[in-house]
């Protein structure tokens, strides 16, 4: 690709946390091409703070889909004015693709499996659901419309502002943890996006840890309340809560505090990757939702997946539910975590 090519780059990623992380690797192969170009990302609010300081990120533009109808018009009138000359659309749906058609961007990539991918004018043929490339693989590879065949691992980071993190050390500090101590997040929530190991699983392995000397906070938003109080129950009071304390900014500097973050497929996992902890993380079985292609982008982690063969409820065939999720054992489970810790 020329480097004078293009000069004002739109990446638009308007879903979720781990998704919009998974995008992140993007802005510094686009750099490497183009160093002088402008980029911005079209993401929603609540994504926004995450990626607010991300090196190579000059702009960001906010997508509110409560707002989406009544406000198309006038973020419209907001993308025309910026004058992009490439958009790069990770995650399609129809109103964007409609949006960047009419916003009149030259050069507009996106999947050529969608009916309306006639908006798009540089069409990129790949089924995701086949999980044949990490979710990171599949958003540069859009970049091959335009030249760019980029190699190596995937390179995503996060930024850190002092005052997130001071934030983050008071609330552990609140439940009675200081900042040298060595403990471990458990996250086990999952906001739906894959099943989910059990919260009497999380809370055993809490209390297994605690008989080893080894402080854990259990960690959750306003909506998970129930959950996390769950699990702080089943490992008899030995964990703590910390329960929609933070914005997401915040939340990233906290993950860089504890020894080893475990969870479930979801995208703190992504965030605590980002920021360099050790991760233990479970997925089912399921090709769609696999570590293959929504595995934690980092050297420090060790990736459970469940074996349905095992399962006397599915039983081989297709995941019926959680069920699946309790092949893997709190045994397992409690000997990475210790091997992550040590490190």
């Amino acid at each position: 690709m020329n480097k004078e090519t293009y000069n004002h780059v739109l990446i638009v990623r308007t879903d979720r946390i781990g998704d919009v992380v998974l995008t992140l690797p993007m802005i510094p192969v686009l750099r490497a091409h183009a160093p002088s170009c402008r980029i911005a990302m079209l993401v929603r609010p609540y994504t926004s703070e995450l990626i607010a300081g991300t090196t190579g990120l000059d702009q960001i533009i906010l997508y509110d889909e409560r707002e989406a109808r009544k406000g198309f018009r006038k973020l419209l009138g907001e993308i025309r004015e910026q004058r992009f000359d490439l958009v790069v659309v990770s995650h399609p749906k129809f109103r964007i693709a409609l949006l960047l058609y009419l916003a009149g961007i030259p050069e507009r990539i996106g999947s050529g499996y969608r009916w309306y991918s006639f908006l798009f004018n540089r069409r990129v043929f790949e089924h995701r659901k086949t999980a044949e490339k990490h979710e990171a693989e599949y958003n540069i590879s859009l970049l091959r419309a335009i030249g760019i065949d980029a190699q190596g691992v995937p390179n995503v980071s996060l930024s850190i502002p002092a005052a997130a993190r001071a934030k983050a050390v008071a609330e552990l500090e609140s439940v009675g943890i200081l900042e040298s101590e060595k403990f471990v997040v458990l996250h086990p929530g999952s906001g739906g996006s894959a099943r989910d190991w059990s919260p009497e699983r999380f809370g055993e392995l809490a209390k297994r840890l605690a008989a080893e000397g080894i402080k854990v906070v259990v960690t959750g938003d306003q909506k998970e309340r129930t959950l996390v109080e769950m699990v702080v129950e089943r490992s008899q009071g030995t964990a703590r809560a910390l329960i929609g304390r933070f914005n997401l900014k915040q939340l990233a500097a906290f993950l860089t505090l504890p020894k080893a973050f475990v969870s479930n497929s979801t995208g703190p996992l992504h965030i605590a990757a980002a920021v360099g902890t050790p991760v233990v993380a479970m997925y089912p079985p399921i090709r769609e939702c696999s570590p293959r292609r929504w595995g934690p982008l980092t050297d420090k982690k060790i990736v459970f997946t469940a074996d349905n063969t095992r399962c006397p409820r599915c039983k081989g065939g297709p995941c019926q539910g959680n069920d699946c999720m309790d092949q893997i054992t709190v045994d397992d489970v409690l000997s990475a975590v210790r091997e992550s810790a040590a490190r």
